[in-house]
């Protein structure tokens, strides 16, 4: 299982954005490898943990963000991220058979997710909102 780098499609145009995304690869590409190298169950539960509060926290800022915009796309781009939350919350109830195999979803997952949302999504909000803090 390949780890997920980062791509030039990913990047939004925004620095500090693009910094977070590339927080929230790595802390992908850690809960995987923890599952891949067969560390104890509390340390994969914490780095999945990490990630989902990442995440989040990340997901609200946005939502702050587009409500105080009054971005026109705030429903669609919301739900985008429940989307994500919902599959993460899915691996981390551990309904895949394997370690290989949860870990393998967890990298297809999130890579097709941050492929699609930053473009269609991620670019558009901070296009629309220009430079901002972040």
């Amino acid at each position: 299982m390949a780890p997920i780098s980062w791509k030039p499609e990913f990047s939004v145009g925004d620095e500090a954005v693009d910094h977070e995304h590339r927080e929230l690869i790595d802390l992908v590409n850690t809960a995987a490898a923890a599952i891949l190298d067969g560390h104890a169950g509390a340390d994969v539960d914490k780095c999945l943990g990490d990630l989902y509060q990442s995440i989040s926290a990340h997901f609200a800022h946005e939502e702050r963000q587009m409500k105080r915009a009054d971005y026109d796309q705030f429903k669609a781009h919301k739900g985008s991220h429940e989307y994500l939350l919902d599959e993460l919350r899915d691996i981390m109830d551990g309904a895949m058979p394997s370690e290989d195999q949860t870990a393998e979803r967890l990298t297809q997952v999130l890579e097709a997710w941050f492929t699609d949302h930053f473009r269609d999504h991620d670019a558009r909000l901070h296009n629309r909102l220009g430079p901002h803090h972040h």
